[in-house]
């Protein structure tokens, strides 16, 4: 397998190599288990000296290939795939952060991002402060404590679409000496491959574009083998682990440390594990994602082209267009194009924008992004219908937002189904 090869070509034929004779096409390897001639090699398995399957809890051929094509896309030394995008976010965490540890994150995340952190970690004893993506480097270090273990951002927010500041969160991370975690999902290893500008571990929900067609969920994590985990601060990682006979992670994997205890320790215990099937249908997704995230991409920045020029649209939000607060940080950051979500308000407001909603024909109302189809959403009422008044401002999110995942459809088309929606409102 070169990895040489560019991500076009990775996308369609990265992670699986068949043999003469094999399956051309990645096979769905359905077995919870697999036979072994050698107990010493299984001993040797379990041991952790060797490489192999013992169990699919843990690893299945089907699902180490769709790991390894993520990791080949993103320039990472290895990749986990879990069970949907919040487990491999809750793993990423759990596995260097214990009780009274604490994390920065930007306020901009997702909102399911955004509870798991303010909620269900803060029960797990782990804080957490977000921070607003505009603040300066000595602002967001003034908000980090001598127990803070990482930096949690994603490429494009949630539905904010504010761009991270690469230079900037990294320089962060790097002073305080912990890494930068990234969810890349909105831009997808095509269009940004964070581990170039300074992020050190990558989290994708694989249900969104690397899907793109709203058939599976599911999650990944990307180790960039970039971290010095023996600086002192990550004993979980450098110390024996009891539970796996004292092992010392750091001392047998270097580099591939972060992964190796992800899958050893977290993914044996918790076990939200992807399902064979689920990995060979992310997998096709995967070999036309360099097809449809130029067509997103071009479909989101006509839209919105469009619709900041309509007359009942007060605003319109998107990367790619120049009037955007982030757009020089698009350009550096996301060359080969902004992805496909959008968000506008209208003059009439929350009513207006849930009227407009009902009188849409092509577009759907649906709880979901990166699809082929193009769908609709009132996030203050879904999505981030969980957070309070005041994380909704920090969030991003208005009452007049609507946010819009701009399909693959021929956009003369989109774009007719929100006009005559609109002459509607």
């Amino acid at each position: 397998m070169n990895r040489n090869w560019r991500k076009s070509t990775l996308c369609v034929q990265g992670g699986y190599s068949p043999k003469v004779g094999e399956p051309r096409v990645l096979p769905i390897y359905q077995s919870t288990t697999y036979k072994y001639d050698d107990p010493e090699k299984l001993a040797h398995i379990f041991d952790l000296k060797e490489e192999g399957h013992i169990y699919s809890r843990i690893s299945n051929p089907t699902v180490s290939a769709f790991e390894e094509k993520i990791a080949q896309l993103e320039g990472g030394v290895g990749a986990l795939a879990t069970s949907s995008g919040q487990a491999a976010i809750t793993l990423a965490i759990l596995n260097i952060c214990s009780q009274n540890e604490h994390i920065l994150a930007l306020s901009t995340l997702y909102g399911g991002t955004h509870t798991l952190f303010s909620a269900t970690l803060k029960k797990l004893g782990i804080e957490v402060t977000f921070v607003e993506p505009t603040l300066s480097i000595e602002e967001i270090l003034s908000c980090a404590k001598l127990n803070t273990k990482a930096i949690y951002a994603e490429t494009i927010g949630n539905p904010a679409l504010n761009v991270l500041d690469f230079e900037k969160f990294s320089s962060v991370a790097k002073k305080l000496d912990v890494p930068l975690i990234i969810d890349n999902t909105f831009a997808t290893p095509y269009l940004c491959q964070p581990f170039k500008y300074g992020a050190n571990i990558i989290i994708h929900s694989a249900t969104k574009y690397i899907d793109g067609h709203a058939n599976n969920v599911g999650g990944i994590i990307v180790d960039g083998g970039n971290f010095n985990w023996n600086n002192g601060k990550y004993p979980e990682l450098t110390e024996p682990d009891q539970s796996y006979h004292g092992i010392k992670y750091y001392e047998e994997f270097k580099e591939k440390a972060f992964i190796a205890k992800t899958r050893s320790q977290l993914l044996r215990d918790i076990g939200c594990t992807l399902s064979p099937f689920n990995a060979f249908m992310l997998n096709i997704g995967l070999e036309t994602l360099h097809l449809r995230m130029e067509r997103h991409s071009e479909n989101a920045l006509k839209l919105a082209e469009y619709l900041d020029l309509h007359e009942k649209v007060s605003w319109v939000n998107y990367p790619g267009l120049r009037t955007h607060s982030d757009h020089k940080l698009a350009q550096k950051y996301l060359p080969n194009g902004a992805s496909g979500i959008l968000t506008f308000g209208l003059k009439g407001g929350k009513d207006a924008a849930k009227k407009l909603m009902t009188k849409l024909n092509l577009v759907a109302l649906v709880v979901h992004v990166g699809d082929a189809r193009t769908s609709i959403l009132h996030p203050a009422t879904t999505t981030h219908k969980q957070l309070s008044y005041e994380d909704l401002k920090k969030s991003g999110v208005s009452e007049d937002m609507i946010r819009v995942s701009v399909g693959i459809e021929a956009i003369d088309d989109i774009i007719d189904d929100f006009q005559r929606a609109l002459n509607l409102v």
